[in-house]
């Protein structure tokens, strides 16, 4: 399924140190097997052995299950940090389960992202339980039910704020000040739009605002579908803001560039056991019209994509702050536990080449809302530069 130090070291040598003095009395061969036995010179994975020992010697009782837990949740661990990989996880056998439930279930009504302290809401859908309740874009959801998310795999994470409509979850959340409150929500039935669309005006000229929320299937005809209605009613230009949008299929991204990219290469994916592949833009664009593309932290993955390909093919600007910059896509590997790994197994590169893992997009013109403000700064920055193009 497709996603776009060491106390055994410590332990050993105490060990040796032992077996040392031993030696010099002279009975080396009984010690040599029995190395051998504990310690896997004979051929046995050396983690297959440190969790058998464990299980077998040590003076509690220790559950097979948890000592493989910790040891695959440790593997990933390192590699995160030895690679600088913030999106590969292990999800334990109740994760997966969960995660695996997700789309069956209701929400309450925010899009967010993983950080360190668990997840950042990144918008908040009006007529929701969640904008009802006061959450903010900016503030972070570090428990669910009283338990911490910190380190946890957003979409393991997120599955356990969602559940059956009617039921009740605990959220803590952390606002922009550091202040924290728990806040209990009803979960229902979201219907969120991945589109919505209107008429702007600048300097007395009709321009389009379209914002695309995700890239789930059918993103690419929804969009396409307004933004032909906006140009009917008379927009000479285009606004299109995918700020807070954290990505979604990599079908639906290159079909949405291809709205607008008439040809040429959209985006590029590899990796170390995946054949290079480059998807190009398909289908008919429509008329070029000036255009604007708004970001902001929080627009990723796919949403790079699209921002990356309009703007390296000159179709639009790019205004707002940096993305986000996640430029790896993941892999979803079931294992014998019941557990799977939600592994980072290939990365993408953009329209030219390049790669901007953990360096977004920056803008052209930058721009940021101020959330506490009436007025949306950063959309306003985006008229006014679109209005220089018209």
């Amino acid at each position: 399924m497709r996603r776009l130090g060491h106390p055994l070291l410590v332990a050993a040598l105490v060990v040796v140190g032992l077996l040392v003095g031993i030696v010099v009395g002279g009975q080396i061969d009984p010690i040599r097997d029995a190395v051998d036995d504990v310690f896997g010179a004979k051929g046995e994975d050396a983690t297959s052995q440190a969790v058998s020992a464990i299980k077998d010697d040590y003076f509690h009782t220790v559950d097979q299950s948890d000592l493989e837990n910790a040891s695959i949740a440790s593997i990933v661990a390192h590699i995160k940090q030895r690679y600088n990989d913030r999106f590969s996880h292990y999800l334990n056998p109740t994760d997966y389960a969960q995660f695996q439930q997700g789309s069956r279930l209701s929400g309450v009504g925010v899009a967010v992202r993983e950080v360190a302290q668990g997840l950042r809401v990144a918008t908040v859908y009006p007529r929701t339980p969640a904008r009802e309740a006061g959450i903010r874009h900016g503030d972070v959801i570090t428990a669910v039910n009283g338990e911490s998310i910190a380190g946890k795999d957003a979409g393991a994470a997120t599955t356990r704020i969602r559940g059956p409509a009617g039921t009740k979850v605990t959220l803590t959340v952390q606002s922009r000040d550091g202040s924290k409150r728990d806040v209990t929500l009803t979960r229902r039935e979201v219907d969120i739009p991945q589109v919505a669309g209107r008429i702007e005006t600048v300097n007395g000229r009709k321009v389009g605002y379209v914002r695309l929320t995700g890239f789930f299937p059918g993103a690419h005809g929804e969009l396409r579908q307004e933004v032909e209605e906006l140009y009917r009613q008379g927009a000479r230009g285009l606004i299109l803001d995918l700020r807070g949008n954290g990505g979604g299929l990599l079908t639906e991204a290159v079909l949405v560039s291809s709205i607008f990219v008439a040809d040429g290469p959209i985006v590029t994916t590899e990796g170390r056991t995946q054949s290079r592949r480059t998807l190009n833009a398909t289908g008919d664009s429509l008329p070029h019209h000036p255009m604007v593309v708004l970001v902001d932290g929080d627009t990723a993955s796919a949403s790079e994509i699209v921002t990356a390909a309009l703007e390296q093919s000159g179709t639009a600007k790019v205004v707002g702050t940096t993305s986000f910059g996640k430029g790896t896509f993941q892999e979803v590997i079931p294992l014998n536990n019941g557990g799977a790994l939600d592994l980072t197994v290939g990365q993408y590169l953009t329209r030219n080449g390049t790669s901007i893992n953990g360096f977004g997009i920056a803008p052209q013109v930058r721009a940021r809302d101020i959330p506490s403000t009436k007025p949306d700064e950063g959309l306003n920055r985006a008229l006014r530069v679109l209005g220089q193009q018209l």
